[in-house]
């Protein structure tokens, strides 16, 4: 009976262990939100997340490519959020969470599109 018990435990263990990994946000600096503005490249509407690469203008004057990682279409679709919300062309301001070693990607927050509105992304 013991032996069946460790079985259980190992197996549910291996099951569980990828969605604890993938839920991880330890690579973003959770305590404060980075404020980008930019203009949408691309955006990929995937499980398990959304991805939006956007242009931003840094301070000296150069242009970076950002990755923003948003929730998953469902979860963002509850937050009135649609595939015309924001579109391929148009500038956008988002509130995210950076990377820890600041690299051009961040956890999404909010996004404010060219309609004015912020909405949550996350």
């Amino acid at each position: 009976m013991q032996k069946r018990a460790l079985i259980f435990m190992a197996v549910a263990t291996i099951l569980i262990s990828p969605s604890w990994g993938h839920h991880s946000h330890a690579n973003y600096d959770m305590t404060e939100y980075t404020h980008i503005t930019g203009k949408v490249n691309d955006i990929l509407w995937i499980n398990p997340h959304i991805w939006i690469f956007m242009e931003v203008t840094n301070e000296d004057g150069h242009s970076v490519q950002w990755a923003l990682e948003a929730a998953t279409p469902a979860q963002i679709a509850r937050n009135g959020v649609t595939r015309e919300t924001v579109k391929l062309g148009d500038t956008i301001t988002a509130r995210c969470h950076q990377m820890h070693d600041d690299s051009s990607g961040c956890l999404l927050g909010y996004i404010t599109g060219e309609d004015g509105v912020e909405r949550l992304w996350d």
